[in-house]
């Protein structure tokens, strides 16, 4: 018995199809896909998950204090001359981080080796680069699937059929995070 489908393509294309697939599936939380592209998709959506359940109180919380040059109204830094140079002035901010230990580190690699990173663009159209930020899939699994996920043991998708496609007949499924 095979380990895997090879859905009829290079292993390059069948490895970027089904990285792209589950990062759209942990970043939307549903997906409509053929059904044995599901059932891949499906493996690997499940290990990052169980990681994340595994690895989500895996940290120390600790204070940093960092420069953080100041600002006036407009989100301008304000500037001030001394010996005939304008010079930017900071200010010193307390801040507490989440640092992983080993082997939540090990994971979270482990889950950017696999997921694509996202950027999400707002509606409106303001433009193309204006307003667009980086959403961080690691931390979303960590932080939000997580604790959802903790009392589970496994079987965090479910496939629901939808009927044949119109134009080849292939099973279309709606794969979903549980």
């Amino acid at each position: 018995m095979a380990k895997y489908r090879k859905l009829g393509r290079t292993s390059d294309q069948r490895k970027a199809l089904l990285r792209n697939q589950v990062t759209a599936l942990l970043y939307k939380g549903r997906i409509v896909t053929t059904e044995a592209r599901a059932k891949e998709i499906r493996k690997i959506a499940e290990g990052l998950i169980a990681l994340a359940v595994k690895e989500k109180d895996n940290f120390e919380t600790v204070k940093v204090s960092a420069k953080v040059p100041r600002k006036d109204k407009d989100g301008k830094r304000v500037k001030e001359v001394k010996d005939g140079k304008k010079v930017t002035l900071y200010d010193t901010v307390e801040k507490e981080i989440k640092k992983d230990m080993p082997s939540r580190l090990h994971a979270r690699r482990q889950m950017l080796r696999v997921l694509y990173p996202v950027t999400e663009v707002p509606s409106a159209a303001a433009g193309r680069k204006k307003g667009t930020k980086e959403v961080d899939l690691v931390a979303k699994l960590f932080d939000e699937y997580g604790p959802k996920y903790a009392s589970r043991n496994g079987g965090y998708t479910r496939i629901v059929k939808i009927g044949p496609r119109k134009g080849d007949a292939a099973m279309e499924v709606v794969l979903e995070l549980v």
